[in-house]
């Protein structure tokens, strides 16, 4: 991406830590397992199999976290957000006890590599409150709770959430919940991988990857990693072309940072039960020990499919002043992207439709960090061989018949953006596009995608997104070419970025 028209906002992460950085690979290389995606999960694997003395190459087109896991609000929890009660429905009350028992076991996990590796990324066990908007009933706490019990969770029902300036009214108490700096807590993981032998490549995009037994993947450079097996733990994969994608939907959920005076707000997780529902926590700022920045996130809509983000932005604010009227100044907004899997929970193990060794990591659900730490217990468990309780219950594979609704819905909805492939542009000419904005105009038969830069030079590309070709959509908050129908993601000059497309819009003369 060019400096100058990257994306517009920034998260507290991504502003406060010191990421290592590592070279392009331009050689080729031997290893046991090439991992691509160096987020929590492709890092958490790579870790974990180097402990076994496995040999591994891991490669990332960005920088080390530079995806969404840059983008988190990182909170570590095992109160999962599609709710209990809607777990025991499509994977029954067995499969919503081993659910909980996975991401009890990915904090403990977390908090374990904390410990052992000295890892300075602010990790620390606190409480989560779960409440219902003003005026609602609770019923839906109540129900809650009897399926968190039920699921083997230690919560209570309390009068309120420990916010003094706003009364939540009653509220479930989750114990034994965490936060950490995402970022500081990786930088921790790639160093620790670099010392057992793992080696790091960022700034190198994968072009093929090939399993079988002589698997490979060649890179942008010309480099071959030759391997064994084949970890792909990008947001999505960038593998597969159909059969994850029609078992999630990609949505975009917008965060704000404000400060508030230091110890003004209790710490603890917070969550409401509106879709989309807000989700809060607080992060110490060591450069002003007098503040905390509290972080807000919310306003979830599928990717592609809006271009309000300040309307989003403000809707935020907007919540956040009225139940802490204390925070001050936003300092910070950002958005990321997240995977909705049909039935609630991620996609970790074998690629369906592959062979026997490539392996993803998908479908986050809002909950990257325990998800990603599970599958970097769970493949790598895979890839040494042992047998694992979750192997099932996260197989890629599986078919939820419970969610064939919800199935349905999504795919007919990513159906209906076909649409715009004959529709009218948006604009008639590149003079209707403002500097550092895009627009896309009818070209003949087709559609291109045009962008201003801030200096006023016109840029044309293809507006037919390199996957399963829809339309791409511009984001005005981010700067970038979003696709309605699967979520892959452009710069502003058409450089893909995030998948599951894993080439770059074709510039076109107007």
């Amino acid at each position: 991406m060019m400096k100058d028209d990257a994306q517009q906002t920034t998260s507290v992460w991504m502003a406060t830590a010191e990421t290592p950085t590592e070279p392009r690979l331009r050689e080729n290389v031997r290893t046991d397992v090439c991992i691509i995606g160096a987020g929590i999960a492709g890092m958490t694997t790579a870790y974990l199999l180097t402990l076994e003395g496995r040999s591994v190459v891991v490669l990332d087109d960005g920088e080390i976290g530079g995806g969404m896991t840059g983008r988190t609000t990182a909170h570590l929890t095992n109160a999962f957000d599609d709710r209990y009660v809607e777990m025991e429905r499509l994977h029954g009350e067995d499969g919503a006890r081993r659910i909980a028992a996975s991401h009890s076991a990915a904090i403990d996990k977390i908090e374990e590599i904390v410990k052992s590796e000295g890892i300075d990324c602010g990790f620390e066990r606190l409480d989560g409150f779960l409440f219902v908007p003003p005026g609602e009933s609770t019923k839906v706490l109540d129900d809650e709770l009897a399926a968190c019990h039920r699921s083997g969770l230690r919560v209570e029902r309390v009068a309120r959430a420990p916010i003094k300036t706003f009364d939540t009214g009653p509220a479930l108490r989750f114990s034994s919940q965490a936060q950490f700096h995402p970022l500081d807590y990786l930088t921790g993981l790639t160093r620790a991988t670099a010392r057992e032998g793992g080696k790091v490549f960022t700034h190198t995009h994968a072009t093929k990857i090939e399993g079988g037994s002589d698997a490979k993947v060649e890179v942008e450079s010309g480099a071959v990693v030759s391997c064994d097996a084949i970890v792909v733990a990008t947001n999505t994969p960038v593998n597969d072309i159909v059969a994850i994608h029609t078992k999630q939907a990609p949505y975009t959920t917008y965060v704000i940072g404000l400060r508030v005076p230091n110890r003004s707000v209790t710490r603890a997780l917070y969550w409401d039960t509106p879709d989309p529902y807000h989700y809060v926590r607080l992060q110490t700022d060591k450069g002003d020990p007098s503040t905390d920045i509290l972080i807000v996130g919310g306003e979830d809509h599928k990717t592609g499919q809006a271009n309000d983000g300040a309307r989003r932005f403000n809707n935020l604010e907007r919540w956040t002043r009225e139940r802490f009227p204390q925070a001050t100044d936003v300092e910070f907004k950002w958005s990321g992207e997240v995977m909705e899997p049909v039935d609630g929970i991620a996609f970790i193990g074998r690629n369906p439709l592959d062979t026997d060794n490539v392996f993803i990591a998908t479908g986050d659900s809002g909950q990257g960090m325990t998800h990603g730490t599970i599958a970097g217990m769970l493949l790598t468990d895979l890839l040494q061989g042992r047998k694992n309780d979750w192997e099932e219950l996260y197989n890629p594979s599986r078919v939820t018949l419970r969610a064939l609704p919800e199935y349905a819905h999504e795919n007919i909805n990513v159906a209906g953006q076909y649409a715009d492939l004959v529709t009218p542009g948006e604009i008639d000419s590149p003079e209707d596009v403002a500097r550092g904005e895009g627009g896309v105009m009818r070209h003949g038969l087709s559609k291109i995608a045009v962008y201003r830069d801030e200096s006023g030079r016109v840029h044309t590309l293809s507006a037919i997104c390199k996957h399963l070709g829809c339309i791409v959509a511009w984001n005005s908050t981010e700067k970038t070419w979003d696709c309605p129908c699967h979520g892959s993601r452009y710069d502003a000059y058409g450089r893909v970025y995030q998948g599951p497309a894993n080439s770059n819009l074709e510039p076109v003369e107007e």
